[in-house]
């Protein structure tokens, strides 16, 4: 019987994995590799892939190159650009997936819910949707940040009778074609998404918030002969990781406390406007008033043509209201539309909000984080939920480089944490609240001189106390330094 389909019961299992993205697979290959098979994971979807499973808008693809965008231990020489669009990417995940074998590990269609730990069995009970429970020593969260839309409501949304839909959970039984299409929101998704539906679209209603700064970037090709090159030699598959990781962990200098840096990229990305737009009026609004890197840094040869497309108009007016025909923008102009298209990112500080995980002595994660703000150890391990690991979790995001090489060393403190709690003996292992306030104290001292601190922005990276609970602080390679080894003395060993 697939795992799929196996029935309502009570699964009992050493370690529980949620999510098949780059998190929960990278964890489950290593788990392997450990000869620690007594797992499983669970998974809202019928697939492997995560955020490029479910992202399937047009012009999808990687901010960061395909060579770093990738597991270490699972190099790919079939990338065809330098930066992979999502159905590469989907496919790479797929194909690592089978390769281990982790279909017999799965269970999809099972929508994590919440957990509860046991004081006196020391044992993660796990609800789903759908009605299924698991009993597991270790829970190891792989749900990631950016799987949850956010979707802000306007009033007389609810009575507008045209489609509306997020660019995650994108309408493809909707032509867009003659269509006078209203898109919310000019992040990441909108910059690639716009420039690929402004060609068959009768009018285009872009509403901007605040601008981004867009860099120029061009998708380079890699030939044939190229990747014939890295398939079958190991060393320039290395060379070139290592050339990407490298200028990419350059940019954190600039990022954290040395602003005066970024001015060049300011001066490139205002060059790209300007190559690009000739009316003074939308060169205005295009334009930030904030240092590069207060929010994510994009990138993009074709967005700002788009929107000099005379079948764009960029509306910073805000939005008063939606008709059933229309919207309405704070100006009181009216602007018939037919799709609504919110390009407005996801629940990440409050991502946790909609699952409840309960810890020792019934503390609640949802309300413990809604009152002290997301606070974690490494972004890991949380006081008082023991044998629990978070990957990817807060303040291990990154501005400037590859978050999958910040997973995999999540995933190896996570088994060195385990090995650890064989070696005492333990039950299970618990991290000390003075290990996890200092880790955030120490965070939060180096983020108030970041570029996100004092660049002049609000952006998803802060919750709503205006806190930077997404953001690592520093280099990668310092986080692979605090990562390397588990330190004893943070735990606490619960017999």
């Amino acid at each position: 019987m697939p795992l799929s389909s196996a029935a309502h019961r009570t699964h009992q299992v050493q370690t529980l994995i949620i999510g098949t993205g780059f998190s929960g697979m990278g964890m489950a290959i290593q788990m392997l590799r450990s000869k620690r098979t007594n797992f499983l994971i669970i998974d809202k979807a019928d697939e492997f892939g995560g955020t490029w499973r479910d992202n399937t808008y047009p012009g999808c693809a990687c901010d960061v190159p395909s060579h770093m965008y990738s597991f270490s231990f699972e190099p790919n020489a079939r990338w065809t650009k330098l930066w992979a669009e999502q159905p590469e990417i989907f496919d790479y995940m797929k194909r690592v997936a089978e390769k281990h074998n982790l279909r017999e590990h799965t269970h999809f269609g099972r929508t994590f819910t919440g957990a509860k730990w046991d004081d006196d069995r020391s044992v993660w009970t796990v609800q789903t949707a759908e009605g299924h429970t698991y009993e597991a020593r270790f829970l190891i969260s792989g749900v990631g940040a950016l799987h949850i839309p956010s979707i802000p409501q306007f009033p007389g949304d609810s009575d507008f009778t045209g489609t509306k839909f997020h660019s995650a959970q994108w309408n493809h039984d909707v032509s867009l074609r003659g269509k006078r299409v209203a898109v919310i929101g000019t992040g990441a998704s909108a910059i690639q998404f716009v420039p690929e539906i402004v060609g068959e679209v009768a009018e285009l209603h872009l509403y901007q918030r605040t601008p981004a700064w867009v860099l120029p970037r061009k998708n380079l090709p890699i030939t044939a002969p190229a990747r014939t090159a890295l398939a079958h030699v190991p060393f320039a598959r290395r060379a070139v990781r290592n050339a990407i990781y490298w200028a990419s962990e350059s940019l954190a200098f600039g990022l954290n406390g040395n602003s005066n840096v970024m001015k060049p990229l300011e001066k490139l990305a205002t060059w790209n406007i300007e190559r690009s737009i000739s009316d003074p009026e939308l060169r205005r609004k295009l334009t930030p008033s904030y240092r590069i890197g207060c929010k994510r840094i994009l990138g993009s040869n074709s967005y700002y043509p788009a929107l000099a497309q005379p079948q764009t108009e960029v509306i910073t007016d805000g939005i008063r209201e939606f008709t059933p025909t229309s919207i309405i923008s704070n100006d009181g102009v009216e602007r018939e539309v037919d799709v609504v298209i919110y390009a407005t990112g996801f629940h990440v500080t409050d991502g946790f909000d909609q699952i409840g995980i309960t810890g020792r002595d019934g503390i609640k994660l949802k309300e413990l984080w809604n009152a002290k703000g997301m606070e974690t150890h490494l972004g890991i391990t949380v006081a008082g939920f023991p044998n629990a690991f978070f990957l990817l979790g807060p303040n291990t995001g990154l501005g400037h480089n590859s978050v999958v090489f910040m997973i995999e060393q999540q995933i190896g403190y996570v088994l060195s944490a385990m090995k650890l709690l064989d070696k005492r003996g333990g039950s299970a292992i618990d991290v000390k609240q003075s290990a996890q306030s200092a880790f955030n104290e120490d965070v939060q001292r180096k983020l108030s001189t970041g570029v996100w601190s004092t660049g002049g922005c609000t952006s998803w990276y802060l919750d709503s106390q205006g806190m930077n609970r997404t953001i690592w602080p520093g280099f990668t390679w310092q986080y692979w330094a605090r990562t390397r080894s588990v330190d004893a003395n943070d735990f606490e060993l619960i017999n």
